[in-house]
């Protein structure tokens, strides 16, 4: 497989994938208490923003989103 078809099969995977998260995500927002779906908006809306705004390179985001995550994410285990 060449490169090119390489990524544009990683393209189509991805955008696949997308999508499949979307789908997954709504079939669940019913379920979620409010304070779930407050600290998932949260996450979600900041991650969009430095997507959408920052000229950082995507590791540079990911490593920010995990910093700023992590509270979120022991938050919600703490409630299992």
């Amino acid at each position: 497989m060449t490169d090119r078809a390489l990524q544009k099969d990683f393209d189509r995977q991805i955008a696949a994938t997308h999508r499949r998260l979307v789908k997954a995500m709504d079939g669940r927002l019913g379920a979620m208490s409010v304070e779930t779906k407050e600290r998932y908006f949260a996450i979600l809306s900041t991650l969009a923003t430095k997507l959408e705004s920052s000229e950082k390179p995507l590791r540079e985001i990911a490593q920010e989103m995990m910093t700023e995550a992590a509270s979120v994410i022991l938050q919600e285990m703490q409630g299992f």
